[in-house]
């Protein structure tokens, strides 16, 4: 049997500081692992979201949208530059279950923040709710990839 792959140090720290920060429901010391020019990947939109504004953005507005959220597992890739965390999580009467992937770069900050979810009617709830949100916000942010 392998060993399985770890992050690299300051990827860690980063990935320990998103956990503390999700555990307190308090994100407003995102932005200092937030790279500036950093992607967000949503599950309810085809184009991603560019730059460090928009991560925080969304992430600080789901965090108001989720009700009991956790993480339930972790791996890493074998670069040590990447995570992927299963969760779960409320919204409204829904349940839903996704995966977060996170790509960090060499200094530990978020380069890339990818969503996939599930079921069908959690992933419609949470659109709604977002845009409820952040309908006439997002979409400055988009990219034209």
């Amino acid at each position: 049997m392998t060993d399985l792959p770890t992050l690299r140090p300051a990827a860690a720290t980063a990935l320990a500081a998103w956990h503390d920060m999700v555990a307190r429901r308090d994100l407003s010391d995102l932005r200092s692992i937030v790279h500036p020019d950093a992607t967000f990947r949503s599950p309810v939109a085809f184009k991603p979201y560019r730059s460090a504004d928009a991560v925080i953005l969304a992430l600080s507005t789901v965090m108001t949208v989720f009700s009991d959220f956790a993480y339930h597992r972790q791996a890493a890739t074998t670069d040590g530059l990447n995570v992927v965390l299963e969760f779960s999580a409320r919204v409204g009467d829904k349940g839903v279950k996704g995966i977060d992937f996170i790509a960090f770069d060499e200094e530990g900050r978020i380069v890339d923040f990818e969503v996939m979810m599930r079921p069908m009617n959690g992933v419609q709830a949470l659109a709604v709710e977002m845009g409820k949100r952040l309908g006439a916000l997002m979409p400055a942010f988009k990219s034209g990839v």
